[in-house]
């Protein structure tokens, strides 16, 4: 059996003469966190759509568990396979969590004492049991984040893909969420993980996928991607002086390397001889508040590949 339970091959998406989503070749091993990130307009939630099957790709193809990602009858074992939690909350505000469940449950052909028990796990693992019996409209940002996730949680599928979970919620939902996906992924789910805030990502993910243009440009993990995208170190000089003093020391700082300036700090890559360089920029009549050696994170990889702010 394949390691992998996800596996996209050159998969695409044309709408009429533009391409939402170039070719995506991607494996998620079974077991692990994979945070996939990109620009708006990467393609990413296209993507998602794809192997979720809502949209029916152009091209490629997308396997689930070994099961084909396809329209209709063919495409039934991958489907259920799946489990997708939106970004956009999937509720009936005027529903119980228990109805709203029962609802989902039907869906996937559950019923009876199997669909109680189901129930009742997917309450408990999101800390909602004891509100099961309350309208959904009663609910916190953050509860309603947690039903959501109980909802996409309730057939116990392979593959748990999340789009942005945590936007909106308080910071103890915040902290049950992560916790519920890191013990998913220990008792052997495989999640598929989208977000745009790179501390959660850099936190809870196993590896990472960076999409741009509607392909994936990078991935690996963590420690990879930045050894691989990683520019050279950084050191930043906080200055203190009058204007003619600081302009001075720039132009004495940029005999070193080229400079970025922003207001009294000036950033440079590091130098062999730092203490040069500090002596050299106090000649022109400034005092060096703060020296820090800046380390690239994810955060830095994924501007330094995409170019982009990370809310554009």
């Amino acid at each position: 059996m394949s390691a992998s339970l996800l596996s996209l091959r050159g998969l695409g998406k044309d709408y009429g003469a533009r391409t939402a989503v170039a070719a995506v070749d991607l494996e998620i091993a079974r077991g692990t966190i994979v945070g996939l990130l990109g620009p708006n307009g990467a393609g990413k939630t296209t993507t998602i759509s794809m192997i979720a099957g809502v949209i029916t790709p152009s091209r490629g193809s997308a396997t689930v568990a070994g099961h084909p990602v396809a329209a209709g009858a063919a495409g039934f074992a991958a489907r259920r396979a799946i489990g997708l939690v939106p970004q956009d909350l999937a509720l009936y505000e005027d529903l119980t969590a228990d109805q709203n469940l029962a609802f989902f449950g039907a869906i996937y052909g559950m019923s009876g004492a199997a669909l109680v028990r189901r129930m009742d796990w997917a309450l408990g693992v999101v800390g909602l049991a004891d509100r099961r019996g309350d309208a959904v409209a009663t609910y916190s940002g953050g509860m309603k984040r947690r039903l959501n996730l109980a909802a996409g949680l309730l057939h116990e599928p392979a593959l748990l893909i999340l789009d942005e979970p945590t936007v909106g919620v308080d910071p103890q939902s915040r902290h049950h969420i992560f916790d519920t996906i890191r013990a998913l992924r220990d008792g052997g789910m495989t999640i598929l993980y989208t977000s745009h805030y790179m501390e959660e990502v850099a936190e809870l993910c196993d590896r990472v996928a960076i999409m741009d243009d509607g392909t994936v440009i990078a991935q690996g993990s963590i420690a990879e991607l930045v050894a691989r995208h990683a520019g050279p170190p950084v050191i930043e000089l906080e200055l203190a002086g009058d204007d003619a003093a600081l302009l001075a020391a720039r132009a004495l700082a940029a005999r070193h390397g080229p400079i970025d300036v922003d207001g009294a700090i000036v950033r440079l890559p590091r130098p062999r001889a730092l203490g040069q360089l500090v002596l050299d920029v106090e000649t022109a009549g400034v005092r060096v508040v703060r020296v820090t050696a800046a380390t690239t994170d994810l955060e830095g990889v994924f501007l330094t590949l995409t170019g982009h702010s990370l809310r554009d």
